[in-house]
């Protein structure tokens, strides 16, 4: 019979294998389908994230033109916020009657009106958005259709103008599209490509795990059809055809999987990376890699499980024996990724493909360093206890199944490590440069616009209780005619929304820093300097750089950083500043008060920046993040552990006549319980420690990489430690029902 004939042969023994085969097929078809769906929707993330890159670039501002004409178009882009959700659109007004149209609308909206995403309009429509409503005057005509958003979840407008122009910041094209996506986050791509990746290697280790689904009828059969005259490498081949059907089934099950989850899996992930389920369509190339490896890797897997195990008529016996493992080679991968990863702490700009290939070399690093590791540290124990010697001696003896489970765990507890430090330096990033928000709760720029009127629209608009300004001027030495630098000027109070100041009175200055930010131009104590407001030519007074000024560190804020921060009498001036900024003290009794503000700066400049003190927004979006990678990260433990019960299962069986030996010349339950026990915490114990190097120094380069703190979480990878004690002592209690019926006098027969 040929080698295709006997695959068939195992594939119509295992579906009339009556109920014990059945039984076998669902658990195989179950793991491999679950692992092929979160392998389609790996391999169609790339996709997704075309498809949105290429809407974002279809949506910029094209060519532009000097003049106006019959086909240009005056478009300002503009951001604002309603509670908790960024709300990005374009003010348009057109100059001609073939001024061009971005995509998704069907024609630019005249003066007065205004197009909406879906979401937009289900928060217009939703409790409190009647305040929303009112930001634009404008009432809505339309729906963006998908081509003109980014994602399903994207709050996103278009709306007419009749009074736009260029001095207001507008831009004149004639067309759309074209431009470049905007760039995104290095923090947030470093985030994907590791969660990528340790979403990939455990559900590989878990697909090769699931085609080990054995059971006892399965090895009577194959003894059968030794029996009947076939050859050990034609019952090899039978058996690869019984896992054969598995798989495919498992490739049915994860597709019908991957079609359910893409209608969900946007909802799952943040506003700006959701796709439309039409977007997750796996790469060609990658979706036939994964209907042609998955069921030949099946077959492959259980030709190589086979090698050790001798099928004859009477019974199935399996070898065991010592290899010595090699070094040298599995050091390559983890070197070579550290070598892509190290350019990237001077030059973090560096390739997405670098980024990913140095991740994935370093974490697979983990994968081929744990079989050495375990054998070199199970070969030096010896002594202790009955069930450690026990346990022990089996690790010695053969470690290949015990890896093979713990592998999924050192991979994913690196990774998860790695990501857990990059957000908990992002929460701790975003929430430590936050100005406070118990004096001034926001403050609005005029960006170089003119701010005439502002100070009254804002004290008239409903839940604004006070109105401060601040101004700034530049510093100049005599005979310096460039732009020197510059100082913030404000009351005490007004300073301490700029940076944290040790103590402040009326006369006090301070120099300022931040993090990241160089003076090109620096003043030296006792420099002798003109202090100029808006008149450039001639300044409001001279100041003397005192000698051992307060540094302070500033907060993040919307008008950059200064080399100076000043009360008025420091500098001896009483007016002729250019004011820039105006501080607001909201009503704490009206929620919706900034809401209201912004309505008022929509109406007065929407291009004019609004920073909210105490916004921890962008803190919490990391902060919720690092939730659900939390919670990710135990269901992958719980997945994981689910794949190492089946090995120890597989080792307990392959084992049961030995047990059954030692059961029946009186060796009590609790040593052999123990016993297993040792057997799957020992290989764990060591591939935790490696996934913790790994993972904290996978981390520490990754945060210096994108210029954040490096320090490390203990506590979260004190907790991940214990999560995997927990699971390995909960696996060992799930093996222990079968250990106790393998126990059994019976297992001692033989035929």
């Amino acid at each position: 019979m040929s080698a295709a004939g006997d695959l068939a042969l195992g594939v119509r023994l295992s579906v009339a294998g009556g109920r014990s085969g059945w039984l076998r097929l669902t658990l195989i078809a179950a793991g491999v389908g679950f692992g092929v769906a979160m392998l389609l929707l790996m391999a169609a993330a790339p996709t997704a994230s075309t498809n949105r890159q290429q809407r974002l670039a279809d949506r910029a501002m094209g060519v532009t033109a000097e003049r106006a004409g019959p086909g240009t178009l005056l478009a300002l882009t503009t951001q604002t916020r309603f509670r908790d959700e960024a709300v990005r659109g374009r003010i348009l007004r057109p100059e001609g009657d073939r001024a061009p149209v971005p995509p998704g609308v069907d024609r630019v909206p005249a003066a007065g009106e205004m197009v909406v995403s879906p979401a937009l309009a289900a928060l217009i429509n939703g409790p409190g958005g009647a305040v929303l409503g009112d930001r634009w005057s404008a009432r809505v005509v339309g729906v963006i259709g998908p081509r003109g958003l980014s994602g399903p979840d994207e709050v996103y407008f278009y709306v007419g103008s009749g009074t736009l122009t260029r001095d207001d910041g507008a831009a004149r094209i004639t067309s759309f599209g074209g431009g470049a996506a905007p760039v995104t986050d290095p923090a947030i791509v470093v985030l994907v490509v590791i969660g990528s990746v340790i979403m990939v290697l455990p559900v590989l280790v878990f697909v090769t795990t699931a085609v080990r689904f054995g059971s006892e009828s399965r090895e009577r059969q194959l003894a059968a059809v030794r029996l009947v005259g076939a050859d050990a490498a034609m019952t090899r081949r039978i058996a690869a055809g019984d896992t054969l059907i598995g798989a495919v089934l498992g490739l049915g099950a994860g597709g019908l999987g991957f079609l359910g989850l893409r209608r969900v899996v946007g909802g799952l992930l943040p506003v700006d990376f959701s796709p439309y389920p039409s977007d997750l369509r796996p790469v060609p190339i990658l979706l036939l890699l994964i209907v042609v490896l998955v069921p030949v890797g099946a077959v492959l897997v259980t030709l190589a499980a086979l090698r050790r195990v001798v099928i004859e008529p009477l019974g199935v016996v399996r070898q065991s024996g010592a290899r010595r493992r090699r070094i040298w080679w599995r050091l390559i991968p983890p070197a070579v990724g550290a070598a892509l990863l190290y350019p990237l702490l001077d030059d973090p700009a560096g390739s997405e493909a670098q980024l990913a290939a140095g991740v994935v070399l370093l974490l697979i690093g983990v994968v081929v360093l744990l079989p050495w590791l375990v054998q070199a540290v199970v070969r030096g124990l010896g002594g202790g206890s009955v069930a450690w010697q026990l346990g022990i001696r089996r690790l010695q003896l053969d470690s290949d199944t015990a890896v093979r489970s713990v592998s999924g765990i050192a991979v994913s507890v690196a990774g998860i490590i790695a990501i857990q430090g990059i957000l908990a330096a992002s929460v701790a990033a975003n929430n430590g440069v936050q100005p406070p928000d118990d004096r001034f709760q926001a403050v609005v720029y005029t960006n170089g616009a003119d701010g005439t009127g502002w100070e009254a629209a804002l004290v008239g608009t409903p839940g604004v209780r006070q109105v401060r300004t601040s101004g700034y001027a530049e510093l100049r030495q005599d005979g310096d005619d460039q732009a020197g630098v510059t100082v913030r000027v404000g009351d005490c109070d007004t300073l301490r929304q700029y940076a944290p100041l040790p103590s402040c009175t009326d006369g006090d200055s301070f120099a300022g820093t931040m993090s990241g930010w160089y003076q090109t131009t620096v003043l030296p104590p006792g420099a002798s300097v003109g202090v100029y407001g808006t008149d450039e030519k001639k300044p409001l007074s001279r100041w003397e750089v005192a000698a051992g000024l307060p540094v302070v560190e500033q907060y993040t804020s919307d008008a950059g950083p200064v080399a100076f921060l000043a009360t008025p009498s420091a500098l001896g001036i009483r007016g002729g500043l250019p004011v820039d900024a105006y501080l607001l003290r909201l009503d704490p009794a009206d929620p919706d008060a900034i809401e209201h503000v912004r309505n008022t700066m929509i109406r007065l400049d929407p291009a004019a920046p609004l920073q909210l003190f105490g916004d921890d927004r962008v803190g919490n979006q990391f902060a919720g993040a690092r939730q659900v990678a939390q919670a990710c990260a135990v269901l992958l433990l719980l997945f994981i552990g689910a794949s190492m019960l089946v090995n120890v299962t597989e080792q307990l069986r392959e084992r049961r006549r030995l047990l059954a030996v030692l059961a029946a010349f009186g060796t009590p339950r609790r040593t052999l319980s123990a016993a297993v026990l040792y057997q799957v915490a020992v290989p764990a114990t060591v591939g935790l420690l490696l996934s913790v190097i790994v993972g904290s120094s996978l981390s520490a380069v990754l945060l210096a990489a994108t210029h954040g703190p490096v320090d490390l979480d203990w506590p979260v990878i004190a907790g991940i430690t214990a999560a995997v004690a927990a699971m390995v002592v909960a696996v060992t209690a799930g093996s222990l029902p079968l250990l106790f019926r393998l126990l059994r006098t019976q297992e001692l027969r033989s035929e």
